[in-house]
């Protein structure tokens, strides 16, 4: 504890002074001093008033020479104001979070920007129905009602045009004058570009209210109904095709088929393995499911071609149906390390300091449209759980007298002993411990044993 008398103010700042140097200076003032009587505490001893009237009552160390403001008290008495610092509190040298690369996130959309595209921005337009249904939903929207505003206006612009070369729309032939001047329209009750537009919008949707129609009077009259009424027919099919498309796409379907938050390594039968969960959140189930697993990562061919998205396929499967699922639950999907993995001579600590992903596939059939689905997603090498096994989701419920599925413990693992390092060293040690023998040896052995009967027998 430090205090700082200035004029009649006192600050007081907690030092960081180790423990030692403050009893060294407090035995040098008490052995400089006399033996006296002990001063006399307040009832508040914590107080500074209490301090400052008892000086013997804790070794004080006295600093003129630096300001009130540096100990948060200013030459006013009053607190001091730090400063607001730019710099994040939580900021710490070297604990600035690393952003690891990625070809798919966690909800299966993929990590990829496509550049140097202007000049091939035609090939789009050739696949109009696919690239509108790629579109974002607002840019559907926009576009399925700029598709009936643009042709209501744009017919209406053309019946005004044949309005306008008949002569239906001078002042002698409007629709109050048409009894007086015997005068026989191509579209009765029309008298603007107003009624040319309702026109439009009855004629290319079958309303009908019977008050404007069309007369023989005018043949390209009769031939711009029919051209309308076609176009109004199909404008709609496309754009309620696309809108349909959107909304039944198997991306959407997606969305219920979940991946566990982490990937897990641990030993089954002796062996490591790699494995992951996969689930299904709706009742409709996926037909003739499938998973797939491919990793990613650098590799050096042997001319010295550095490959740095180089894809391996990993031999994966649930139990021993292999990778076709009878999803009806969440089910763990295992990769087994065994001398054709590309894991196989890596251990933890390669886990941890190599750089690879692992995306996972899961394809199928949903029950409900017929359509294929498919769902993705990826697992960095920070995403592994070393030593970890996934708990149970799946129980039998007496009481419901079905089986029940826990999804709060989708992503639930428990630490298992798990030895550290690689499977090509473990079976290494397999060997050394049941004393492994080569068909040579064993044929050698079988030998003695039958030559030790023979003597014996002798």
């Amino acid at each position: 504890m430090r205090f700082n008398f200035t004029s009649h103010t006192a600050a007081v700042t907690t030092t960081a002074a180790p423990a030692a140097s403050t009893a060294s200076g407090y035995n040098k003032e008490k052995s400089a001093q006399p033996l006296k009587r002990p001063p006399t505490i307040e009832e508040d001893p914590d107080s500074l008033d209490s301090v400052i009237s008892n000086p013997h009552s804790y070794p004080i160390t006295i600093v003129p020479n630096r300001p009130a403001s540096f100990y948060g008290i200013s030459t006013n008495g009053k607190a001091f104001q730090r400063q607001p610092s730019c710099r994040s509190r939580n900021f710490r040298p070297g604990s600035m979070r690393r952003v690891r690369r990625r070809a798919v996130f966690k909800n299966g959309d993929c990590n990829v920007v496509q550049k140097h595209l202007q000049r091939r921005r035609v090939r789009f337009l050739q696949d109009m129905y696919t690239t509108m249904v790629d579109w974002q939903w607002r840019w559907t929207l926009l576009a399925f009602a700029l598709s009936f505003i643009l042709s209501w206006l744009f017919f209406a612009l053309i019946w005004w045009l044949i309005m306008y070369t008949h002569g239906d729309l001078e002042e002698l032939h409007l629709p109050h004058n048409q009894e007086d001047s015997g005068w026989a329209p191509c579209v009765s009750a029309i008298d603007g570009f107003t009624s040319c537009f309702l026109f439009s919008i009855e004629t290319q949707h079958t309303i009908g209210y019977g008050v404007r129609t069309t007369s023989p009077e005018c043949p390209e009259a009769i031939f711009m109904m029919c051209f309308q009424s076609i176009f109004g027919v199909m404008s709609s099919a496309f754009m309620a095709g696309i809108v349909f498309a959107k909304m039944t796409r198997a991306k959407q379907r997606a969305q219920t088929l979940l991946f566990s938050k982490h990937a897990v390594i641990c030993q089954r039968d002796g062996c490591l393995s790699l494995m992951f969960r996969v689930g299904d959140m709706r009742k409709s189930h996926i037909i003739g499911a499938g998973v797939r697993a491919q990793l990613i990562r650098t590799r050096s061919t042997k001319e010295g071609e550095v490959m740095t998205q180089h894809f391996t396929e990993l031999q994966i499967g649930t139990d021993e149906s292999g990778s076709d699922l009878f999803f009806i639950w969440p089910m763990v999907i295992e990769h087994r390390i065994d001398e054709s993995s590309p894991l196989y001579n890596m251990n933890a600590t390669d886990m941890l300091q190599d750089k690879f992903e692992i995306v996972v596939i899961l394809e199928g059939t949903v029950e409900s449209t017929g359509q294929s689905t498919q769902a993705r997603s990826s697992y960095i090498n920070t995403e592994i759980l070393w030593g970890h096994r996934f708990d149970p989701v799946v129980l039998y419920n007496k009481d419901l007298q079905a089986y029940e599925i826990d999804y709060a413990r989708f992503n639930e693992t428990t630490q298992v002993d798990t030895p550290l390092c690689s499977a090509r060293e473990l079976n290494e040690i397999y060997k050394i411990q049941e004393g492994f023998r080569t068909p040579e040896t064993t044929f050698t052995m079988r030998q003695l044993s039958s030559n030790n009967h023979s003597d014996q027998a002798s």
